[in-house]
């Protein structure tokens, strides 16, 4: 079982995870923020990994430090729970419709912190969530895991079906690119390295 355990605290998040990458979507999740613990238990969901997160932030300040560090976080383990990357997938790309909304996400296990976000249209709140902080949440995920990730929006008009679609979605690249293949021997790069 690939897993991590990642404790984070600054002066303005304290935040314990635990991720299983080999899971069945299981998840427990408590930030503070609704509709963010929604968005997170579909990535574990149909990511088909275990997540376990809490997080105690300064949401009286705003959403952002709590978003953005739970983003570091996740990342940190994620990167850490792959390992040597030997035999993994890499690649992954996949469309997820939500009703009238539709996203592409494309991933890269590369080594290299890439994020294109091309999202447009949402409106500024769903709920009490500040929908800026999508973008903000998987910029420190693609930064700390080391992945390339493209979360590109086709289509659609609700903001929650959009971000919806881009959460389950990047679970579903997770859990394709992280998957063992037995046919790929060693690290899947001419480089030899990820």
């Amino acid at each position: 079982m690939r897993k991590s355990n990642v404790t984070r605290k600054t002066a303005e998040t304290d935040i314990t995870l635990d991720l299983s990458i080999d899971g069945e979507g299981n998840s427990a999740i408590q930030t503070g923020i609704g509709f963010f613990d929604h968005m997170l238990i579909l990535l574990s969901k149909h990511g088909l990994f275990d997540l376990e997160i809490t997080c105690d932030g300064d949401l009286e300040v705003d959403q952002h430090h709590s978003v953005e560090d739970i983003g570091i976080a996740l990342g940190q383990a994620f990167r850490e729970a792959l390992g040597s990357k030997e035999g993994i997938t890499r690649y992954a790309t996949v469309s997820s419709p939500m009703d009238e909304a539709l996203s592409s996400i494309s991933l890269d296990i590369s080594g290299r912190s890439y994020l294109v976000f091309h999202v447009e249209g949402l409106k500024d709140k769903v709920g009490s969530f500040d929908t800026e902080l999508v973008e903000e949440f998987f910029q420190a995920f693609a930064s700390n895991a080391k992945v390339t990730l493209h979360i590109n929006l086709l289509y659609g008009k609700n903001s929650h079906h959009i971000i919806e679609s881009i959460f389950k979605g990047v679970g579903r690249a997770l859990d394709l690119a992280s998957q063992q293949n037995s046919r790929i021997k060693g690290v899947p790069s001419t480089k030899g390295t990820l």
